[in-house]
């Protein structure tokens, strides 16, 4: 694989604040990265400074071989920002012809592109009739122009219906599937988890985590909940030998290691009819979130 963006101890600065502090990224082709962190955490900053909006103090950028901002890197990158601006004169279809012109990618994929994201009953309806998550559509929409190799999209759900989260998610995996990498901002973590290859998170402008899901639960350390359902009368029983804590009249919670999960999933399967059923709850996106950009990851 072959990295269409590579990040190299990025730094930034403004006034006293360090927005980005060596900062390290790379995104292959065909990649899905998720770009979490709190507000101020440097996200935008980082997405500024791979379009070529803001300069860096320090470090290096490249998009496809070449400084951000430069034609080459302005022709393979497409952005989608959270709160997408467009003539609201213009149609849908006027508007998108147009980027289809200036970005010298022709008109042929107009129409398709519009039918993609849902707005084919809509093209030639004014853009100031449309709701937010219609010009949310339209912006993805541009970004489909061109097949770009990075597509940078900060909270590109905002705005939609859930039907419609899951169409654009169902559209990025296409994307990536074409080749194109991509980088997502967001603060929906449930959506990220799932349609993701590797989370990055960025806590007071520095890395604090990059790998894939899985390694960084393994990482974590972070425990596995079972909840165990008891047959009748015997829940009190059960939290004592297995030290869980009573939830209700016939359950039991129970924290385990990863390393011991399976111990205790066998301990459990021992203790015969008085064990009806067990449910796993491993760490979610959510909990490794709280783990690592509240300093407790690295």
């Amino acid at each position: 694989m072959v990295d269409v963006l590579t990040i190299r101890e990025a730094g930034k600065t403004r006034g006293r604040l360090r927005t980005l502090d060596a900062v390290s990224l790379e995104v292959e082709t065909g990649q899905r990265i998720a770009l979490l962190g709190h507000n101020g955490a440097g996200k935008t900053t980082l997405m500024k400074a791979v379009l070529g909006l803001t300069q860096l103090d320090s470090g290096t950028i490249e998009v496809d071989g070449a400084r951000p901002g430069s034609a080459h890197a302005r022709s393979v990158t497409a952005y989608l920002p959270e709160a997408v601006s467009f003539h609201k004169a213009l149609t849908g279809r006027e508007q998108l012809t147009l980027f289809a012109r200036l970005a010298g990618a022709g008109t042929g994929r107009v129409a398709r592109d519009l039918v993609r994201v849902g707005l084919a009953d809509a093209a030639d309806r004014r853009i100031g009739t449309y709701s937010k998550g219609m010009r949310q559509r339209l912006g993805l929409a541009q970004v489909l122009l061109g097949r770009p190799k990075l597509a940078l999209l900060d909270e590109p759900t905002s705005g939609l219906d859930p039907i419609s989260r899951h169409e654009l998610y169902a559209i990025i995996d296409e994307m990536a599937g074409q080749g194109t990498a991509v980088m997502i901002s967001s603060h929906t973590l449930t959506e990220v988890e799932a349609r993701t290859d590797r989370i990055a998170i960025l806590r007071e402008g520095r890395v604090v985590a990059d790998d894939t899901l899985a390694n960084l639960t393994l990482r974590a350390g972070l425990p596995t909940r079972l909840r165990i359902r008891t047959s009748e009368g015997v829940a009190e029983r059960i939290a004592a030998e297995t030290s869980g804590t009573r939830v209700n009249g016939v359950s039991v919670d129970l924290l385990c290691a990863p390393e011991a999960k399976m111990a205790e999933l066998r301990r459990l399967s021992a203790m015969g009819e008085a064990i009806a059923d067990i449910e796993m709850h491993p760490p979610r996106l959510e909990d490794l979130y709280r783990h690592y950009s509240q300093g407790d990851g690295r």
